[in-house]
């Protein structure tokens, strides 16, 4: 027997050719740091129980839409408190969260006087937040990208939770580690997280600009939706950013390599950064009340991250699809990855077709929101074992996230059903004037969407929650 590894018995002094070399880019963050962890685990439990409320406020919130379900429940304000709640936990926390994991898990330890804080001051602002409907109930005021009560205590707690996520962000930045000019793919990931937080920083200055200008002899709606609007485009491009990171590394997490190199996914996050430059201009360049202001921050968030999508979404698919998987914990994150990116091409389509304003405008935007929080569920997934915790396997955590994203699917294609009659959107109960068969179709489609989607996003937690008890709670229910 030949000793020289290469030969191949049989054919004397043929060394036998080496084995393939794999092709494309591997994507994988290095998670690794007790005290990095720890701070991981904290925004980790903020997200979840930011999930738990949410999906306590969405169950109320799908009831009051649902046709004859809704006669039994109180009036449009009850819908819309719940309305206020629902997307506050469900977009701003747990999409800040999320971001604080990502960010806390691959900074370095620098600026750690600034972590924990952010992340007790942003709790204790989502706590006031959540108590708010039931200990001061105020005017609920439907503003895009943040609406909120009006009462001293809700207002209170988004204060604070403001506070925190811009100590979050300060932080992010002042630890983001040196990448320097030559990426391979974790260097690459890193440029992706950095710009998410530069995207998160210019958002902060839009809130901060726009409370500073504002007339004071604004109120109500009219005040909040200016106030909100140029920071809330601004953090599109975040949450955009972290999508793209989570897709790149579930992909690989799975055993793909990707055919986009670690220098082209740079520059695909850099065109998806690259829009949210606009915004100090549209400051400078037009007053917050104006229609040129909307129009040009509208513009800039259509345009800016379309260009990194497309590519990075087809690369992961094929290499998700094209890969065997080797591993029972895969299974999971691959189930996300393909959810994800299903379900934000679907509110991305609805978009282009948007006329008016009706229940088509919360299809597109469901479907972009949950496609984004679907990519940020598999990232929870991958991180868990890192934390400390078990890899969720199983059937339960495979479907979860198809569950999810079906139900979604169910549920916007019934709110773009009732949008081609007309129903309005932000209404419910008999404000919702259903006068035909077809309108109370798509409603109850919507209705029924909503609520399969609600029970798989609590079995996300209720997977999580699985993989997070120690060892000695999971062999006792054995």
């Amino acid at each position: 027997m030949s000793a020289n590894p290469c030969h191949v018995p049989g054919l004397q002094g043929v060394p036998a050719a080496p084995p393939p070399a794999r092709l494309g880019a591997d994507y994988q963050l290095d998670v690794s740091g007790e005290a990095r962890l720890t701070l991981g685990r904290g925004w980790l439990g903020l997200g979840l129980a930011a999930l738990i409320g949410s999906g306590i406020f969405s169950v109320l919130l799908v009831a009051s839409r649902t046709p004859y379900v809704n006669r039994w429940l109180p009036a449009a304000d009850f819908f819309q408190i719940s309305l206020v709640l629902h997307v506050d936990l469900s977009v701003l926390v747990w999409f800040v969260a999320m971001a604080g994991l990502l960010w806390s898990l691959y900074g370095t330890a620098r600026a750690q006087w600034l972590a924990w804080p952010g992340l007790w001051i942003t709790a204790a602002g989502t706590l006031a937040m959540a108590l708010a409907p039931f200990l001061n109930p105020g005017q609920p005021i439907m503003a895009n990208y943040i609406p909120v009560l009006e009462s001293p205590l809700f207002l209170a707690g988004l204060v604070m939770f403001g506070l925190g996520a811009t100590l979050l962000v300060l932080r992010s930045l002042l630890a983001a580690p040196r990448l320097g000019m030559r990426y391979d793919g974790r260097g690459a990931l890193g440029f992706g997280l950095g710009a998410a937080a530069v995207a998160a920083a210019v958002g902060v200055l839009g809130f901060a600009w726009s409370w500073a200008v504002l007339p004071t002899s604004l109120h109500g709606k009219a005040y909040y939706e200016i106030l909100f609007w140029g920071g809330g485009h601004a953090l599109q491009f975040t949450w955009t950013l972290l999508m793209l990171v989570a897709w790149l590394w579930l992909a690989s997490a799975c055993g793909a390599r990707s055919v986009l190199t670690p220098r082209v996914t740079v520059m695909m996050f850099s065109l998806a950064l690259a829009g949210v430059f606009v915004t100090p201009y549209a400051y400078l360049a037009h007053d917050v009340a104006s229609v040129e202001h909307r129009a040009l921050l509208t513009w800039a968030m259509r345009l800016g991250g379309g260009p990194a999508i497309l590519p990075v979404g087809l690369s992961v698919v094929y290499g998700a699809l094209a890969v065997r998987l080797r591993a029972p914990e895969q299974r999971p994150l691959r189930a996300a990855l393909l959810a994800s990116v299903l379900v934000f091409a679907a509110g991305g389509v609805i978009g282009i077709f948007i006329a008016g304003s009706n229940v088509r405008i919360p299809a597109h935007y469901h479907g972009c929101i949950v496609g984004v929080t679907l990519a940020l569920m598999g990232v929870v997934y991958r991180v868990l074992p890192a934390l400390g915790y078990r890899a969720p396997q199983g059937r339960m955590a495979t479907w979860q996230p198809w569950l999810y994203g079906i139900g979604q699917l169910i549920h916007i294609t019934g709110l773009v059903w009732s949008g081609g009659y007309g129903v309005q959107r932000k209404v419910a109960g008999a404000e919702q004037v259903l006068r035909s068969t077809g309108e109370v179709v798509g409603m109850g489609m919507m209705g029924l969407g909503g609520l399969i989607a609600i029970i798989g996003g609590l079995l996300f937690v209720v997977v999580a929650i699985r993989a997070m008890r120690p060892p000695a709670a999971r062999d006792s229910k054995a």
